[in-house]
C-alpha cells in the first residue's frame, strides 16, 4: 500500500497519510509521497479544495523513529554520508506546495499531530480537529530542532513567548488549548471531524473561486510586506474582482435579497 493516497470526490481532493498502523509517522517514502501528491493537487485545476488527513485514528505522530534509528546506526559507521541529502528538500517542498496552492487546504485532525505532523497542520489554511486530539512540537524530545515551517507558522499564530515555550519544552497540549491559542478553527467530537471538514470544504467550493485565491494570497503575504504595500495589494485585488461576473452577481443578489449564484 502506498504511504500517501489521493482521493477525489467532485471538486474536493483528499490527501491522506496512509500508515495507520504506525500512526502515520513520517519516513522517507512518505516524504516523497507527500511531495508528489501536494505538487499534483497544487496543479490540478479541477480541484477547488484539498483536505489533508491521516488514515485511521491519527493525523501524524511525528517522524518514524525506526527510520531515524537506521540513519543514526548508519551514521555511526559511514559518517555524514549516511544521511540522505534531500530530506529537507522533500519535506519543505510539501510545505511550499501547500502554502502556494491557490485553493484552500483544510487539515482534518484526529488523534496525534506531533513533530512534522504539527508543522503540516500549521501550513494548512484551516484546521478542523477532534476534541480529543493531542498536539506536540516534540522535536526537542529526540534532540532535534523543528522543520517544515514550524518556527515560521507557530510564533505568527501564538506569539513569540508561547511558541518558545512549546518548542523548548515539547510538552503536549489539548485541542481546547490549541483552539484558545488560535491554532485551530473548529473543535468537534471525534466521530464528527471528517463530516465537519467535508462540510467546510463543500462550502468553500461554492464560494467565488477567484475571491478565494486572491484572499489566500493577500493573507499569506501580509507578514512580509509593509502596510502601504498591503493596501496597494488589496486595492489591486478588489479592482480585479470588480471586473468579473461574480462581483456583479454578488452585488445584484445582495440587493435582490437572494442567494448569489457564483460561476463554477
Amino acid at each position: 500500500m502506498p504511504s500517501v493516497v489521493i482521493e477525489r470526490k467532485g471538486s474536493i481532493a483528499y490527501l491522506i497519510m496512509n500508515r495507520p498502523a504506525m500512526l502515520n509517522v513520517l519516513d522517507y517514502d512518505m516524504m516523497l509521497g507527500l511531495r508528489a501528491a501536494s505538487f499534483e493537487l497544487k496543479n490540478d485545476e479541477a480541484i477547488k479544495c484539498v483536505v489533508v488527513r491521516g488514515a485511521g485514528d491519527h493525523f501524524m505522530a511525528g517522524g518514524d523513529i525506526g527510520y531515524f534509528k537506521k540513519l543514526v546506526d548508519a551514521y555511526a559507521l559511514e559518517g555524514e554520508s549516511a544521511y540522505p541529502d534531500d530530506i529537507f528538500e522533500n519535506i519543505h517542498a510539501v510545505t511550499r506546495n501547500i502554502v502556494s496552492m491557490e485553493k484552500p487546504v483544510i487539515a482534518c485532525v484526529k488523534g496525534a499531530a506531533a513533530g512534522f505532523g504539527l508543522s503540516l497542520m500549521l501550513a494548512c489554511d484551516l484546521v478542523v480537529a477532534a476534541d480529543d486530539s493531542v498536539f506536540s512540537v516534540a522535536y526537542c524530545n529526540i534532540g532535534a530542532t523543528p522543520d517544515g515551517g514550524m518556527t515560521y507558522f507557530l510564533p505568527r499564530a501564538v506569539g513569540q513567548k508561547k511558541a518558545m515555550e512549546l518548542v523548548l519544552t515539547g510538552e503536549k497540549f489539548s485541542s481546547q488549548q490549541a483552539l484558545s491559542w488560535g491554532l485551530l478553527n473548529r473543535v468537534v467530537p471525534s466521530d464528527e471531524v471528517v463530516v465537519v471538514a467535508n462540510q467546510l470544504a463543500a462550502q468553500l467550493c461554492k464560494a467565488p473561486q477567484q475571491v478565494i485565491k486572491r484572499s489566500k494570497r493577500l493573507l499569506n503575504q501580509t507578514f512580509s510586506v509593509s502596510l502601504d504595500e498591503q493596501l496597494d495589494n488589496e486595492a489591486s485585488s478588489f479592482q480585479q474582482c470588480m471586473l468579473e461576473n461574480d462581483f456583479t452577481e454578488g452585488v445584484t443578489a445582495f440587493s435582490e435579497r437572494r442567494k448569489a449564484k457564483f460561476s463554477e
